[in-house]
This record gives C-alpha cells, sequence and structure tokens, in this order.
C-alpha cells in the first residue's frame, strides 16, 4: 500500500472526529512513514511497518476523550435564528429538567453498581479478619484447656480463609467485568456520535 492510499484510508475512518484531531493524526503518521523511509525501507514497507489502518483508526478514537468529541458535534453548524432561540428559552424548563432526569437516573444507577462492587469487597476483608480472629480465639482456647472448642475454632478461622480466596477472585472479576462496561459504554457512546457525524 502506497502512502497516499494509506492516509486517504485513515482519513475516510476517522471522519467522524474533530478535524483538528484528525490532522494531527493525519501528520504524525505521514512523517513517520517519511522516517522510515529515510531510513531505508521502501514505501510499501514503511506502510506495513506502521500497522493496519482499522487497528490505528480503533487507537486513536479510543484516545480521543469523549468530551471533547461530544464539544465538536454540539458546537452550532450555523448561526442560530432569533425564533430558534426564543424556543430554546421557552422551551429550558422542559428539556432542561428531562435532560437533568435522564444524567441522575444513569449516574445513579452506576453508583448503585459500584456500591454493590464496594459491598463485596468489604464482605471479603470482613471474612479475612473473621477468620484470623477465630485463629487467634482459637489458640487461646486451646491454651486455657479447651482444647476442643479451640480446634474447632481454628478449623472454622481455616475454612474462612479458604472462603476469603474464593471472594478475592470473585470480587476481583466484577470489579474488572464492572471497568470493562464502562470502558464500552464509553466507547459505544463515542461511536454514536461519530456515526451521526457520518450520517
Amino acid at each position: 500500500m502506497t502512502k497516499i492510499k494509506f492516509l486517504l484510508e485513515l482519513h475516510e475512518k476517522l471522519s467522524g472526529l474533530p478535524q483538528d484531531e484528525v490532522e494531527e493524526r493525519l501528520n504524525f503518521y505521514s512523517e513517520m512513514i517519511e522516517d522510515r523511509i529515510e531510513e531505508g525501507l521502501s514505501e510499501e514497507e514503511a506502510v506495513s511497518a506502521v500497522g493496519s489502518v482499522d487497528e490505528i483508526a480503533a487507537q486513536i478514537t479510543a484516545d480521543i476523550p469523549l468530551v471533547k468529541i461530544a464539544k465538536e458535534k454540539i458546537k452550532p453548524k450555523r448561526q442560530l435564528k432569533a425564533w430558534e432561540i426564543v424556543l430554546l428559552v421557552l422551551g429550558s424548563p422542559i428539556w432542561f429538567s428531562l435532560l437533568v432526569a435522564v444524567f441522575s437516573v444513569i449516574l445513579s444507577l452506576y453508583v448503585s453498581l459500584w456500591a454493590v462492587i464496594i459491598s463485596l469487597w468489604a464482605v471479603f476483608v470482613s471474612v479475612i479478619a473473621c477468620a484470623f480472629g477465630v485463629i487467634v480465639s482459637g489458640i487461646g482456647f486451646a491454651i486455657i484447656d479447651k482444647v476442643l472448642t479451640g480446634i474447632a475454632m481454628i478449623g472454622a478461622g481455616i475454612v474462612c480463609i479458604g472462603l476469603s480466596i474464593f471472594l478475592f477472585f470473585g470480587c476481583k472479576a466484577v470489579t474488572n467485568g464492572t471497568l470493562l462496561l464502562t470502558k464500552k459504554t464509553a466507547q459505544g457512546i463515542k461511536k454514536l456520535f461519530i456515526k451521526k457525524e457520518e450520517a
């Protein structure tokens, strides 16, 4: 693939992103290809050494903050007319309150999800603390001639340690899953903004 074809394909893949970001990235990859050509690679080798267009476009899209993409999309393409401004102002009690309500519901769901995760980690910590407390108490009972009670308590403490190991991996998996869900949701929202531009 030639340098021009690579840059054209990359420009096409990045078409929904802010124009200044697209130009900056295209200049960066153009210079990178030129540097590799100066090092002695052919144009095709230099382009293939950079990587595939799809992977680069996906990485660039992931790197650009959602706020920057949203800010670019919210900019009006033309000046608003007086009657449009009046309608926006008069309708603001309705559309603004609905916007706040939607944002509040989404935020409360997200906070609730993290509250469940924090609760799971709290259970893990309490089981660990309980295990060590029971083991120490069991040793104390064994010392004061209540050996059977002490052995039973030490056994219960060891069972709690085993349960805490399973709890740790469960909590870790749920936390990683939630982080992945958050990342995928942010990427999905980015794609919605980008697709609106392409349409």
